[in-house]
C-alpha cells in the first residue's frame, strides 16, 4: 500500500527535509504521495511534485495549516490514512507536534526519529541520546513515522507527479488558535539544512560575548551559528540556536564547536556532521572523543588567530 509524507516548507519554498523523507518512504513504498499544508503554498507543491519517485501530491490550505496547528493537521490527515499504509513527516519542531496527535487518533503506536528502514514493517531508531540503536518491529496496520533527515540523502529532481488540491476543512471547531510567533531574521543559512555551523558554549561567558567571537566567525565562513543547550539556558543565544536531543539536530560538512564540553545531549545533536572541529581549554572534554580536530587553548586566543589566517584566504 502506498505511504504518504508531509512535506516540509515555509509556505512558499520546499525544504530538503522533504527529499530526504521521501528517500525514507521510498524504502518503505515505491508508491509514495505527499501532502502540502499551509496557505499560499502552491509553489510549495510544484516544487514537490518535481521529486523523483513521487507518485502525486495533494494540497491542502487553510489558515490554520499555515500555521501547522496540530488539530488541524490531524483534521486533514487521519481521514487520508485510510489509502496509505503508513505516514511520515521530517522530526522537526512541527512533525514533532503534529504526529503524536494523529498517531493516537489512529489508534497506534508512534515510532519516532527513525534513521533506517529495514522493511515495511521494520525501522531502526536511536535510544540513550544516541549511544544507542534499536529496531523497532511493528505490527500496526498503519504506521505514523518522524524521520530524522540528517541520516537519509536527498531524493533526487525529475519528477512530474500531478498536484491535486483537496479540502481542508476543520472536521470540528478546536480550542487551541495561533497567537503569535517569534523568528529570529537573519542572512545566515538556516542551522538544520547548513553546510557549516559554528557552535558556542557555556564558556563564552555572556550574550555580548558570544555574538562578539560567533557572528564573525559565521559571517567568514558562510555559516550557521548554533549553540549549546547551557548557553541557550544562560541567556547567551536564542531558542532556535540550540544544537542537541532537546534542540536540533543537524549533520553538516563542517561543525566547528567553540567552548563547548560535550554533554550526552549536545552529542546526540551533532556527532553525525561529517567533519567536527573542537576549540576547548580542558583537555578532558568529552567533545574531543568525537571531534576529528581538537585544539586544547582558550578560545580567546584561538578564535582571533583563526579568523586572521581566514582574512589571508
Amino acid at each position: 500500500m502506498a505511504v504518504l509524507v508531509i512535506a516540509d516548507h515555509d509556505n512558499s519554498v520546499l525544504r530538503d527535509t522533504t527529499n530526504k523523507t521521501i528517500t525514507a518512504a521510498l524504502a518503505v513504498s515505491p508508491e509514495v504521495d505527499v501532502l502540502v499544508l499551509g496557505e499560499g503554498a502552491e509553489a510549495a507543491a510544484e516544487a514537490a511534485a518535481k521529486i523523483a519517485g513521487v507518485r502525486k501530491v495533494l494540497l491542502a490550505q487553510s489558515p490554520e495549516l499555515g500555521r501547522l496547528l496540530a488539530e488541524a493537521v490531524a483534521d486533514v490527515v487521519v481521514p487520508l490514512m485510510e489509502g496509505y499504509h503508513a505516514l511520515l513527516t521530517p522530526a522537526t519542531a512541527a512533525g514533532k507536534n503534529f504526529s503524536p496527535r494523529i498517531a493516537a487518533l489512529l489508534d497506534v503506536m508512534q515510532i519516532s526519529d527513525v534513521i533506517e528502514v529495514v522493511d515495511a514493517n521494520t525501522f531502526v531508531r536511536p535510544i540513550y541520546a544516541g549511544n544507542a540503536l534499536e529496531t523497532v518491529q511493528s505490527s500496526d496496520t498503519k504506521k505514523v513515522i518522524t524521520v530524522r533527515p540528517t541520516t537519509f540523502k536527498a531524493a533526487a529532481e525529475g519528477g512530474s507527479a500531478p498536484v491535486e488540491a483537496i479540502s481542508a476543512k476543520p472536521a470540528a471547531a478546536h480550542q487551541a488558535k495561533f497567537v503569535s510567533d517569534e523568528v529570529v531574521k537573519s542572512d545566515r543559512p538556516e542551522l538544520s539544512a547548513a553546510k557549516i555551523v559554528v557552535s558556542g558554549g557555556r564558556a563564552l561567558g555572556s550574550a555580548e560575548e558570544f555574538h562578539k567571537v560567533m557572528d564573525p566567525l559565521a559571517d567568514k565562513l558562510g555559516a550557521a551559528v548554533g549553540a549549546s543547550r547551557a548557553a541557550v539556558d544562560a541567556g547567551y543565544a536564542p531558542n532556535d540556536y540550540q544544537v542537541g536531543q532537546t534542540g536540533k539536530v543537524v549533520a553538516p560538512a563542517l561543525y566547528i564547536a567553540i567552548g563547548i564540553s560535550g554533554a550526552i545531549q549536545h552529542l546526540a545533536g551533532m556527532k553525525d556532521s561529517k567533519t567536527i572541529v573542537a576549540i576547548n581549554k580542558d583537555p578532558d572534554a568529552p567533545i574531543f572523543q568525537v571531534a576529528d580536530y581538537g585544539l586544547v587553548a582558550d578560545y580567546k586566543t584561538a578564535v582571533p588567530e583563526l579568523m586572521a589566517e581566514l582574512e589571508k584566504v
